[in-house]
């Protein structure tokens, strides 16, 4: 069997844990830079304020209906998600946590144990150490424990957070009140295909022909249709390498000088060589990405990115930068306004274990350079020491004007009891 457990409105459970006035109240949480809303409440839900909704269109709308808008905190969030799932960790060995807010449980050996028991046990812990409410959906394949998880979260009242699909009856009985949109991996091209197929929910899919589903979709919706139908193929997924380290940001400003640009480039640079020297990781591979105000329709377009491989893995800051900022200057265009820009590092090895270049390799002296501006940094909190191409009074700062206390990850900023 698998359980699905999965945090009710995350960000903004996470807000009302330290801010009780906010229970049972409508609460909103915006995306980077104050820009739209990515999550919230089940009472602002009720009010019918839109996901993605522009915070800045739909801000009267909040204040007419008393609804909460709140920055992303997200050390907050972070923090609060790692202690749930070392929670979860407590009641089962196999663990795959798949998103910030929800961990898929593998439940070998349960057989003698009564399931319902048991996520209610898991439920109260998790609100009695975190204060943030869960549902439970457990079933014998993980699709199917997605399934059994919206249920538990369609009707609370009823389900007490918790459906368990234990039998044929109650498997065909989810499907069919499962929307084929609705469905864990169905996406919206996915979706129009199958309703043009006859199928309006899930156990629509389950009834079509395996040879059909592999010969017109691929093995993914095939392995999908299985899950559905009792027979595990979707297994755990093990913790896999990161595969690329990526610093993007909206500018505070458009620019359409190159010198402004290439210190922006050159602070991301920066940014992604110190990840991977926390990381112990060195990339072989840098792309350069840089684009004009795809909102602004009314003025010209530029849209490019560059990719530079090295000839010998680098986590240096001097090499990643320098190697940055040439490579903007071949995408700059001038008389184009730029608002976003990003640098991307992948080709990612341990910088124990790598293969080395006869014929070329870095500066020796990089790596103890590295290392002291590293522990200087970390020593005084704060990016004192930066290159010269790099503005010396200047942050990146994203906007954040509705921003709660770090209360579990900034000692100056925890909760006071008086």
């Amino acid at each position: 069997m698998f359980a699905l457990v999965d945090c009710n409105n995350f960000y903004a459970s996470c807000e009302r844990v330290f801010n009780p006035k906010l229970q049972g109240k409508p609460v909103a949480i915006l995306s980077n830079n104050d820009g739209c809303v990515i999550s919230m409440s089940d009472e602002a839900k009720k009010l019918e304020l839109p996901f993605g909704a522009p915070i800045f269109k739909w801000d009267a709308f909040c204040k007419a209906n008393n609804i909460t808008v709140l920055s992303s905190n997200y050390p907050l969030y972070g923090d609060m998600s790692a202690r749930v799932m070392n929670i979860l960790a407590d009641f089962s060995p196999d663990i795959e946590v798949y998103s910030i807010d929800e961990s898929f449980l593998k439940l070998d050996g349960f057989e003698n144990y009564d399931l319902e028991e048991y996520a209610t046990k898991m439920r109260s812990k998790i609100l009695k150490w975190t204060g943030i409410p869960t549902c439970v959906g457990i079933a014998p394949t993980k699709a199917l424990s997605k399934v059994a998880n919206k249920i538990a979260r369609s009707n609370l009242k009823q389900s007490k957070g918790i459906c368990i699909i234990d039998s044929e009856e109650n498997r065909i009985k989810a499907l069919k009140w499962t929307k084929i949109g609705n469905v864990w991996g169905i996406g919206r091209r996915l979706k129009k295909c199958l309703q043009d197929k006859g199928c309006q929910t899930a156990y629509d899919f389950t009834q079509l022909p395996s040879d059909w589903v592999l010969k017109n979709f691929s093995i993914v919706e095939w392995r999908l249709q299985k899950d559905l139908q009792g027979n595990s193929k979707i297994p755990l997924e093990e913790v896999s390498p990161k595969k690329m380290i990526a610093t993007t940001r909206s500018f505070e400003f458009t620019y359409s000088d190159i010198d402004n640009i290439k210190e922006r480039i050159s602070t991301f640079a920066a940014s992604c060589a110190e990840k991977l020297r926390n990381q112990k990781l060195s990339c072989h591979m840098l792309i350069i990405q840089l684009s004009s105000d795809r909102h602004k329709k009314d003025l010209q377009q530029h849209r490019e990115s560059k990719t530079i491989i090295f000839s010998y893995p680098t986590d240096s800051t001097l090499t990643i930068s320098n190697a940055a900022v040439e490579a903007v200057k071949t995408i700059f265009k001038s008389n184009i306004k730029y608002k976003r820009a990003g640098v991307i590092v992948t080709g990612l090895v341990p910088n124990d274990n790598f293969q080395l270049n006869l014929f070329s390799h870095e500066n020796p002296k990089h790596k103890p350079l590295m290392s002291a501006i590293d522990k200087l940094n970390k020593k005084f909190k704060s990016d004192k020491i930066k290159l010269g191409n790099q503005d010396l009074n200047r942050t990146w700062k994203m906007r954040q004007e509705r921003l709660s206390k770090k209360f579990t990850t900034n000692i100056n900023e925890v909760i006071v009891v008086k």
